[in-house]
C-alpha cells in the first residue's frame, strides 16, 4: 500500500514539474497560440515589447545570436520589413539564443537600436522545448499568420523579396 501511494505521489510530482503557467491573453477563450506563448520572454533594448499585442498580427520571429555573422547580415532586411509593414499589422521579433542572455543581449540591443523588440530566450527555448522546437541553425526565421500559426520558415539568411511576398499575402487575409 505504501509503495502504491509513493508511486502515485511521485507521478503527480513529475507531471507537475513539467508544467509552466503562461498568462493568457484577456478576451480570448483559449489564449494565444503555442507559438505566441513561446514569445512570453523578457525584452532588452529601446523598443517596447508587450506580447499581448501580437495576437491578430502577422509576426516574423527570427532566432539569432550576437556572434552569428549571417544573423547580423540579416538585420537590415528585418528592419526594412518592420518599417514597410509595421503600420499594416506586422511585427518582427528577434529572439536571442546567446547563452549569456541579458548580459550580452542588452548592450547589443542598445548599440543597434533596432526598430523591433529583442527578446532574451529562456532555458526551455535554448533546449528546444518551446513550440518552435530545436533551432537547427542560425538564423532561423518563422512567419506566423494572424492566428499565430506557422505560415512560413527559413533557415539561413532570408531574402527580402521572398519574405516580403509572404508577409503581403498574410496581411491581405
Amino acid at each position: 500500500m505504501r509503495r502504491a501511494a509513493l508511486a502515485v505521489g511521485c507521478a503527480v510530482v513529475l507531471a507537475l514539474a513539467g508544467c509552466r503557467r503562461v498568462p493568457e491573453e484577456p478576451g480570448r477563450g483559449s489564449g494565444p497560440s503555442p507559438y505566441l506563448r513561446s514569445l512570453v520572454l523578457p525584452s532588452v533594448g529601446p523598443t517596447p515589447y508587450d506580447w499581448r499585442r501580437l495576437p491578430g498580427r502577422v509576426v516574423l520571429v527570427s532566432f539569432f545570436a550576437t556572434w552569428c555573422f549571417p544573423c547580423l547580415a540579416e538585420l537590415p532586411t528585418l528592419e526594412a520589413l518592420q518599417k514597410e509593414y509595421g503600420s499594416q499589422g506586422f511585427q518582427v521579433v528577434l529572439v536571442g539564443l546567446d547563452l549569456e542572455g541579458t548580459r550580452v543581449l542588452e548592450p547589443f540591443a542598445d548599440q543597434y537600436a533596432l526598430n523591433f523588440p529583442v527578446l532574451v530566450s529562456d532555458e526551455h527555448t535554448q533546449q528546444g522545448r518551446s513550440a518552435f522546437g530545436l533551432i537547427p541553425s542560425l538564423p532561423t526565421t518563422f512567419l506566423l499568420d494572424k492566428e499565430g500559426q506557422v505560415a512560413g520558415a527559413w533557415q539561413g539568411v532570408a531574402g527580402h523579396a521572398d519574405v516580403a511576398r509572404a508577409v503581403e499575402k498574410l496581411l491581405r487575409r
